[in-house]
């Protein structure tokens, strides 16, 4: 499961996820998100390279998530693939990390002061 964090400008983290997020893709990047959450308050998870995800792979989104929220912070994804977008919303998890469709948008909520 590849998975690549960018630095962004004014402190905004991107991580960049693709492949499978299964029960085995969810281990790999268990530890890269808990880092991600560790240290920052604006993330952008970026789906749009996921073909598939999981509960497993929820859970690791959703738990990088209410870290961030946890700290003041924000954390939203960005331009899921249909399906996997089906997983989410279907989930509820889209309630917790809103999905927006292109990169400024999604950079431009998580600087936005949490409402």
């Amino acid at each position: 499961m590849p998975i690549e964090i960018q630095r962004l400008a004014d402190n905004v983290t991107k991580v960049v996820l693709s492949g499978r997020i299964d029960i085995a893709g969810a281990r790999e990047i268990d530890m890269p998100m808990s880092v991600v959450a560790g240290a920052s308050r604006a993330v952008v998870i970026d789906l749009s390279a996921v073909e598939f995800i999981a509960s497993m792979g929820l859970r690791s989104l959703v738990v990088c998530a209410k870290s961030v929220i946890g700290k003041g912070g924000r954390a939203v994804l960005l331009a899921p693939q249909p399906a996997v977008e089906e997983v989410i919303t279907v989930s509820g998890v889209d309630e917790l990390i809103p999905i927006h469709r292109d990169e400024p948008a999604a950079i431009a909520a998580v600087r936005s002061p949490a409402a």
